[in-house]
């Protein structure tokens, strides 16, 4: 009898012991990238990468960030080819542009659908025009990169037929076109109007229209329409997107054979680019972003784990830092920026002396590894109308003696500890941001606030999660000093939202967008004015060479003045494992390992 029961409680603790194995395996399957290609791929080709952070909207009127879901789901008129960066056709097969460039017509390719069937027509692209962008209650920045000349003023727009749709502009304007690409936060992708139409004409209890709170993150993704070659399947916050073949894309191969190839692109969301590369070389990611850090590592491994690095050169961003400028108060009273700080901020010899103290050149050797160039503008390298030094744009080269020199002239001190003090006595003291997830930046962050040090400035340094930074950038204005970067391409009027006055990243000195709380007392410089203006005179002008000297102006401002003090542009790398066929990579075309023709990449196991 003894024995029975001993035998009974080892068989069940047998069976427990095997339960308990098999959940902790099915737990780690349902976490490990790894194993979750494997399962969902057995029977549909699959791209898995990675992203560090959760997407913060499914609507693309709102998008701000990059990488974005965007990339992947949506299309405008227009694309730009990622090798060559020219113009090249999309939803519309062809246009016309009128002698005075002030007309120019859109025929759109016959037959296409959105991704539920419904035909695609030349009344969605009237209705993401007129009914989205021009309307001024809708927070989009597409309108910071549609507003012409100096009155802001839009196209006029009219339905020709079912495929031809008319522009009529009120001036020339010559990045129009290229407003029509789609792919960043100021090119503008066409919205479903047989979905999204209803969500203008009703309000919730502010009083706002129901569609600005259309399309978050928590909505249906089968009630995502798009346009592009994948719609979104699935999303589990902070594990995954899932993007699935969009059966209705319009692309076709030169056999006939639908686009894109792949099922299925699996966007991984990790927050730590440590566990990134991790999950790269357990052969968990098919495509990484490759930075300082792990350039040496992975190289090493390229045979071995059966990828390769591309490298695209500087890449199509600009890293720096920014204070805020804001001189606007709250509703309620209260300043957005401490007035005493922002008194040192708004000193243009405080924010030069920073820019002297900071040494740049151990930031590429360190934090980056030598892989990288400086950056003197916010105008990417790559870019035709940049503006190097050699042809005189100013540089502010590493010179703590001249930071100290310029502060003292500003008026302010140094006490018995070689502190420095404001002329009332006050510690120059400040808090420093940038995104935790970025290890690169956090090592840049942690540097500068060692270079202060040495010219008498304390700096609070405190990275932050991605969303929770840009919140504070676009949403509440509660910074003082952040270190970011910003995506570009070849046409600078791309930055239009960052550097017209009224832009919606306009960040330094942020005006609040439709629907936020309006601030007191904001004051836009002279500089900033001048800014925007050129940028407004830029794109009235079609000479090129014209066009190359507005934008100098524009750079020799930025400088000059120093908005943002820019630090170091990476190159842009990224690996790519060898079963990922027909890559085409450029800086331009693949940010962020996105790789910008993924509707012909091919999977070959």
């Amino acid at each position: 009898m003894l024995f029975a029961l001993f035998s009974l409680r080892r068989r069940w603790f047998s069976v427990l012991l095997i339960f308990t194995l098999w959940l902790i395996c099915l737990i780690f399957i349902s976490c490990n990238p790894t194993e979750f290609k494997t399962e969902a791929a057995q029977n549909v080709s699959q791209w898995v990468t990675s992203t560090i952070g959760d997407p913060k909207t499914f609507n693309y009127a709102f998008n701000q960030e990059y990488p974005h879901v965007f990339l992947f789901t949506s299309e405008g008129l227009t694309t730009l080819n990622g090798m060559t960066g020219k113009i090249e056709p999309a939803l519309a097969e062809s246009w016309e542009i009128s002698d005075d460039k002030m007309r120019i017509v859109f025929t759109l390719r016959e037959g296409l659908k959105w991704s539920d069937g419904e035909p695609l027509t030349t009344d969605d692209v009237i209705f993401t025009y007129q009914d989205i962008i021009f309307d001024p209650t809708i927070p989009t920045d597409w309108k910071d990169s549609l507003k012409i000349g100096l009155s802001g003023a839009f196209p006029n727009i009219r339905k020709i037929d079912t495929r031809q749709v008319e522009f009529i502009l009120p001036e020339p304007f010559a990045p129009f076109l290229y407003t029509t690409t789609g792919g960043t936060a100021s090119t503008v992708a066409i919205l479903p109007k047989h979905v999204l139409a209803e969500s203008l004409k009703s309000k919730d209890a502010n009083g706002n229209f129901q569609f600005l709170s259309t399309w978050g993150t928590g909505a249906d993704p089968s009630k995502i329409i798009v346009n592009g070659p994948y719609k979104i399947e699935s999303y589990t916050p902070s594990q995954r997107v899932v993007f699935r073949r969009n059966p209705y894309y319009w692309r076709k191969d030169s056999q006939g054979n639908q686009l894109p190839y792949i099922e299925r692109i699996v966007w991984q969301i990790i927050e730590s680019t440590d566990t990134i590369v991790l999950q790269f070389r357990s052969r968990g990611l098919d495509t990484v972003t490759v930075s300082p850090e792990n350039f040496s590592l992975l190289k090493k491994e390229e045979n071995r784990g059966n990828f390769q690095i591309y490298n695209g050169g500087p890449s199509f961003s600009k890293t720096f830092i920014s204070f805020n400028l804001n001189k606007g108060r709250r509703q309620n009273g209260q300043p957005v920026v401490d007035p005493t700080k922002s008194r040192w901020f708004n000193t243009l010899a405080f924010r030069r002396a920073v820019a002297h103290a900071i040494d740049r050149q151990a930031m590429l050797n360190n934090a980056f590894r030598g892989i990288g160039v400086l950056q003197n503008s916010p105008i990417d390298i790559q870019s035709p109308y940049y503006f190097p030094p050699e042809k005189g744009l100013k540089v502010y080269d590493y010179n703590p003696a001249k930071s100290k020199k310029l502060l003292l002239e500003a008026g302010f001190k140094y006490n018995d500890r070689n502190q420095l003090l404001d002329a009332d006595g006050n510690r120059v003291r400040f808090s420093l941001t940038t995104n935790t997830e970025n290890k690169t930046r956090v090592a840049m962050g942690a540097q500068i606030k060692q270079d202060l040090s040495k010219i008498g400035i304390q700096v609070d340094y405190n990275p932050i999660a991605f969303n929770t930074l840009t919140d504070k950038l676009s949403n509440t204005y509660d910074w003082e000093c952040y270190l970011l970067s910003f995506t570009g391409g070849i046409e600078p009027h791309d930055g239009a939202n960052v550097w017209l006055p009224d832009g919606g990243l306009h960040t330094f000195n942020q005006k609040p967008l439709a629907g936020q709380e309006p601030l007191i007392g904001r004051e836009v410089t002279d500089w900033e004015e001048e800014i925007g203006r050129l940028y407004i005179k830029a794109a009235q002008e079609y000479d090129e060479e014209k066009r190359k000297e507005i934008y100098a102006q524009t750079q020799r401002l930025t400088q000059e003045y120093l908005p943002a003090i820019h630090l170091v542009n990476p190159l842009s790398l990224s690996a790519v494992r060898n079963r990922l066929q027909n890559v085409k990579f450029s800086a331009l075309g693949s940010q962020s390992a996105t790789l910008w023709n993924k509707y012909e990449l091919k999977i070959t196991d």
